[in-house]
C-alpha cells in the first residue's frame, strides 16, 4: 500500500469534510491532517456525510497548514497540490510516487500561496465545460483514485 496522507487547508464545508473523510477510507489513505478553519469530528454534519469514516482513518488537527506542509516535506513526503494554475500539469499526466502528501484547499481561495510556493507538484483536473473547477470533495476523489491507480 501506498503511503499517502492529505492535508485539507481551509476547507469551509463540513459536507466537504466528511465526503473527503469516506473517500480517503475507501483510497486506503493514511491520516488526514484537518487544517485551519476546516471542521473536526465530531460533527453531525461530517458524520453524515463520512458515514463513520471519521472513526476509521486517523485524522489530526493542525493550526497552520503552512507550518505543516514544511514539516511533512523535511520528513520525506512528496507535497502534491489539487490547484489549477499556470504552472500546474495534467493530473493524468503525472508520475506521483511514495510516500505522497495531497493538499487540498479552500472551495473559494483555493491552497495557500506559500503553500503552492513549496510543493514538489501543482496537478489540475482538466475541465472540459464552463466552469474552471469542481467542488472540492469531487475534485479530491479524482485526483486520489488517479494517484493511487
Amino acid at each position: 500500500m501506498q503511503d499517502i496522507i492529505v492535508v485539507l487547508d481551509n476547507i469551509r464545508s463540513l459536507h466537504n469534510v466528511g465526503a473527503i473523510f469516506r473517500t480517503c477510507d475507501g483510497a486506503g489513505v493514511k491520516k488526514i491532517y484537518l487544517c485551519g478553519m476546516t471542521g473536526v469530528p465530531p460533527r453531525r454534519e461530517i458524520t453524515k456525510t463520512a458515514i463513520g469514516a471519521e472513526e476509521t482513518i486517523d485524522w489530526e488537527y493542525r493550526k497552520s497548514s503552512v507550518r505543516l506542509v514544511r514539516h511533512l516535506k523535511k520528513q520525506g513526503y512528496k507535497i502534491v497540490a489539487l490547484e489549477k494554475n499556470k504552472k500546474s500539469k495534467n493530473f493524468h499526466e503525472t508520475k506521483y510516487g511514495s510516500p505522497l502528501c495531497l493538499v487540498v484547499g479552500h472551495e473559494i481561495n483555493g491552497i495557500k500561496e506559500k503553500i503552492l510556493q513549496d510543493a514538489d507538484l501543482t496537478v489540475h483536473i482538466p475541465m472540459r465545460g464552463l466552469k474552471e473547477s469542481l467542488n472540492v470533495a469531487t475534485a479530491f476523489g479524482i485526483a486520489i483514485y488517479e494517484i493511487t491507480r
